[in-house]
């Protein structure tokens, strides 16, 4: 048995916890200290190790909500501190179940001195973490993964190989990496550990940056319309008439641009650019209609339409110069507690601000995809995802690799006037941007507020618009057919990191004879602070 001495490392705990929640904050857009993420897997690692399953737990809260409550502080900028400090507590639960399995799995692991297993769990703890975060409950909430700090970093590009659950994993096995290598300098264990545990560090980071990243394909010219609103807040549509007149100017001021660079195919306009119905408003529908004229190309009009009565749909209105009737797309993954209240009743017993939602949206039935004629080429497709989808890898998945699909631009539209001057916008930019190289797509990111942009498929980008001004982009998208491999492989390496880790929970509890020995035959070490 491990000596008990754990109770006086906690202190220990719980200042590494605290260090590690505030690094991880860090390494998300805002501050964009990317690399702070793996520092920050080391501390949660290095504070849980030799704990039980309890006090692992109680460590993995105290970092959850060290990291969440700063990060996600926007979700309160409006609504106040309740619904803010409950998401906040929500996400943190489930750190606090992911250290608690990684404790049932790493002890009798280090009690079989198999301390290399143990640092390998790591990784595949925080790929399931992160899938049952971001599917439970109500679909859950994916939101500030690991992966969605890297956007800058070298391993943002094994999103293309595993897509985003393999970038999380990648950086907290470097987390993971640099624990070990502290850890092997003690007595604990053999000296090589260091050397052994850096040198997979640099084959990991050297290696991510090796992978080649698509940039070939045709291009088409786009336009993005950034409109901006009256005023920040959840009022921001309180003068809907004025968010739809400056998405209208805001084209104008795009298609003279737009003609003296020769032209775009299509243009884009962000989520809640037209609040009033245009397919039951007649002055609203003559305001698309006169932009869609001067454009001369088709528009993609985020749009609130009121039906299905009661309730309401978050839409993409696909209008074309010929006047035919709109395509559309509707939200599939409306968001709880901001597009619709689950078990309304219920919850209002805590917050009235319940009511600010006084008619819920309905749900999407169906993966959107528009076909756009580029002038002098070949049609290629406009694939819609709306605001908070874009976090969603199993949507953005189908949407992006739909049957029949050829050369493809993937939209994400979405309003940030909401959340004001926060970092919302800028971690929501950065999920595109890992989109992006996960599917070897561009992404037309465009936002009523900002931040707007047109994403390369290897996650870069060129101009970027700022909070709260009215901008328009004109630029060139390169279009694409071939799928990543990511794409080809879907859920696999979720799948393989629940295999892997309930084979490392179970391998050193099953007891053969010679094979495994006995607990006398691995003596553990002297010394619990060392592995610590």
């Amino acid at each position: 048995m491990l000596p008990d001495r754990i109770a006086l490392l906690l202190p220990l705990r719980l200042l590494l916890a605290v260090l590690g929640g505030l690094a991880l904050w860090l390494a998300f857009p805002g501050h964009d200290l990317w690399w702070l993420a793996p520092i920050a897997v080391a501390m949660l690692s290095a504070a849980t190790l030799g704990a039980g399953a309890r006090l692992a737990a109680a460590v993995g809260l105290v970092f959850g909500l060290v990291f969440f409550v700063p990060t996600l502080a926007w979700s309160g900028i409006f609504v106040g501190h309740l619904p803010w400090f409950a998401l906040a507590t929500l996400q943190a639960l489930y750190i606090a179940a992911m250290c608690a399995v990684l404790a049932w799995v790493r002890l009798p692991l280090l009690r079989r001195g198999w301390a290399a297993w143990a640092y390998a769990a790591v990784p595949l703890g925080w790929a399931l973490q992160e899938l049952a975060r971001g599917t439970t409950p109500w679909g859950g909430f994916p939101w500030a993964r690991l992966a969605f700090s890297q956007a800058d970093s070298p391993l943002a590009a094994l999103a293309s190989i595993g897509g985003a659950p393999l970038v999380t994993m990648a950086v907290a096995a470097v987390g993971a990496g640099l624990h070990a290598a502290l850890a092997g300098g003690t007595t604990a264990y053999r000296m090589r550990w260091p050397a052994v545990a850096l040198g997979c560090v640099a084959v990991l980071c050297g290696g991510s940056a090796l992978v080649p990243l698509p940039t070939d394909g045709r291009t088409v010219r786009v336009g993005l319309v950034q409109g901006n609103v009256p005023r920040a807040g959840l009022d921001f549509n309180a003068e809907r008439r004025k968010v739809l007149d400056n998405h209208v100017e805001g084209t104008l001021r795009l298609a003279e641009r737009a003609k003296a660079a020769g032209g775009v195919s299509l243009v884009v306009w962000p989520e809640n650019s037209s609040d009033i119905d245009p397919l039951r408003n007649a002055d609203a529908r003559v305001a698309i209609d006169r932009a869609v004229r001067a454009v001369g190309v088709p528009v993609v009009v985020g749009a609130v339409l009121d039906e299905p009565a009661p309730d309401i749909s978050n839409a993409s209105l696909l209008f074309r110069p010929d006047g035919s009737p709109p395509e559309r797309y509707v939200k599939q993954h409306p968001v709880p507690f901001a597009e619709y209240i689950p078990y309304r009743g219920f919850f209002r017993h805590f917050s009235d601000k319940v009511d600010y939602v006084t008619r819920d949206f309905t749900k999407g039935t169906r993966d959107g995809a528009f076909r756009v004629e580029a002038p002098d080429q070949a049609p290629y497709w406009a694939i819609p995802t709306i605001c908070f989808e874009v976090a969603y890898d199993g949507l953005m998945r189908s949407s992006s690799t739909q049957a029949g699909r050829t050369d493809s631009l993937l939209l994400v539209q979405t309003n940030n006037a909401t959340f004001g001057y926060t970092d919302e916008a800028e971690q929501q930019f950065a999920i595109s941007r890992i989109r992006a190289i996960e599917h070897g797509r561009s992404v037309a990111h465009v936002s009523t507020v900002g931040v707007s942009a047109l994403i390369r498929p290897d996650g870069t980008y060129g101009h970027s618009s700022t909070l709260f001004t009215a901008d328009q982009i004109v630029e060139e998208a390169v279009i694409r057919s071939q799928t990543t491999l990511s794409d080809r492989i879907g859920p696999t390496p979720e799948a393989l990191a629940a295999l892997l880790l309930l084979g490392l929970g179970v391998a050193p509890r099953v007891r053969r004879r010679g094979a495994l020995g006995s607990d006398e035959a691995h003596p553990q070490p002297k010394e619990t602070r060392a592995s610590v």
